[in-house]
């Protein structure tokens, strides 16, 4: 039946499975931050205890994230996100039949090891199967299952741990992640030639090789892309992991209310990404250059950003709501283009691995914030959190305009415009 499928077509299925796959990618890592107060009691953490944790993970994911981008240029799309999914599912069913702190960190730290799989794959898809003026939407529908996996775990969390308990939880996203997998393996191909050339429509027939390993470290972009996601990547990962516990502890949300209305910074934050991608990818279609269009929407939303250092001063959890809202949608526009920004200035064959890399670095950052914010969160200075999170992102732009252009390696592929790819 697969065979049957139109190219046309098949993109847009691969599409929707890789939605699936990041939603409950998602679910699975926020599971921890929504029963923060029930995971901290069962083991008997503090908040710095509670950081352990969350760099347990954050740690495996950093150091696997440029492994899983030199499999994916190495090993391609299919097989390598297909173990990832299976390895993160496994991982999670092991958190939920956990029954001491050690067990539970160690299947944090393999949920860490096998969750980058899914972007560098999803990457490489999009730049394989979509042209320059459909790839940022492409791009975004596939990462809007972040946060849709954000929005759909509030209450979906709280009513199972509600219900059953907090063990339930972890299992039931576990069985999810294996129904992908299965679902994947059974629908991905490799693009034809007619639709690789679709998405190389503005290369020339004698195309560029993509750089080695070693050359890529030597490229100005490579560095830009690396430090913005270290200086960014935080303010999302405190979204995910300490957002929903502050609205509990700090803003006196209970479980109950988390689950009613935690999900709403999620929601508006991939509703504005979306927007701004399709956004950006308009300005191409009038004749911008890509790269260029990236840029300009990506500084437009970063004036966002620094809302957040009102949060300390906030009369409820509702304000708290409304303004992280505002800095979700900055968050989640420039974890969706830096992706794209990856994709056009670096040849295809590479963007996997600069993405790898990239990820690396951008959980390194979220390893530092982490140690902070649980030495601060719930302390007097906790103000100071929310300070340095406004200056990231103009932080951000500043690095993107002096140091991102599109990189091209000095080899020339010889008669062969599938080198590309």
């Amino acid at each position: 039946m697969s065979k049957a499928i139109l190219p046309e077509r098949r993109r847009w299925l691969i599409i929707l499975v890789i939605f699936l796959a990041i939603v409950f990618n998602y679910f699975d890592r926020q599971i921890v931050s929504i029963l923060k107060p029930v995971i901290k009691k069962e083991f008997q953490l503090a908040d710095d205890g509670y950081a352990f944790i969350l760099n347990i993970f954050t740690v495996c994911y950093a150091l696997m994230y440029p492994v899983t981008g030199w499999l994916v240029d190495r090993f391609g799309a299919r097989l390598t996100m297909f173990f990832g999914i299976i390895g993160w599912s496994l991982a999670s069913i092991g958190g939920g039949i956990s029954r001491s702190v050690g067990q539970f960190g160690f299947f944090r730290g393999m949920l860490g090891m096998a969750e980058p799989t899914n972007f560098p794959a999803q990457l490489r898809v999009v730049t394989i199967w979509f042209p320059g003026k459909l790839r940022a939407t492409a791009n975004s529908l596939c990462v809007a299952g972040s946060s849709i996996g954000a929005i759909i775990a509030p209450p979906l969390v709280a009513w199972l741990a509600i219900t059953y308990n907090w063990h339930t939880v972890f299992v039931v996203a576990g069985i999810s992640g294996l129904i992908i997998a299965l679902l994947w393996i059974m629908i991905y191909r490799d693009p034809p030639t007619s639709i690789m050339q679709e998405a190389t429509e503005s290369a020339q027939p004698m195309e560029t090789e993509g750089f080695k390993w070693k050359q890529l470290w030597s490229r100005r972009s490579l560095w830009g892309i690396l430090l913005i996601r270290f200086v960014t990547d935080p303010v999302w990962y405190f979204c995910l992991f300490w957002l929903p516990g502050y609205l509990q502890e700090q803003s006196g949300l209970s479980l109950k209310e988390m689950g009613l209305y935690g999900w709403i910074p999620f929601l508006v934050a991939d509703l504005g990404a979306i927007g701004t991608s399709a956004w950006s990818d308009y300005m191409v279609r009038k004749g911008r250059k890509p790269l260029q269009a990236r840029k300009v929407m990506l500084t437009a939303v970063a004036v966002l950003s620094p809302f957040c250092v009102l949060t300390p001063y906030l009369p409820s959890a509702f304000s708290t709501l409304l303004i992280f809202s505002v800095v979700a949608i900055a968050c989640l526009s420039w974890l969706f283009t830096v992706s794209v920004v990856v994709a056009e200035a670096f040849p295809s064959r590479n963007v996997a691995s600069v993405l790898g890399i990239a990820g690396g670095f951008g959980a390194g950052g979220a390893v530092l914030f982490n140690y902070f914010v649980g030495q601060f969160m719930g302390k007097v200075g906790a103000e100071n959190i929310f300070m340095v999170m406004a200056f990231l992102h103009p932080i951000g732009v500043l690095i993107l305009w002096t140091m991102i252009k599109p990189e091209k390696p000095k080899q020339v592929a010889v008669g062969n415009p599938l080198l590309t790819v």
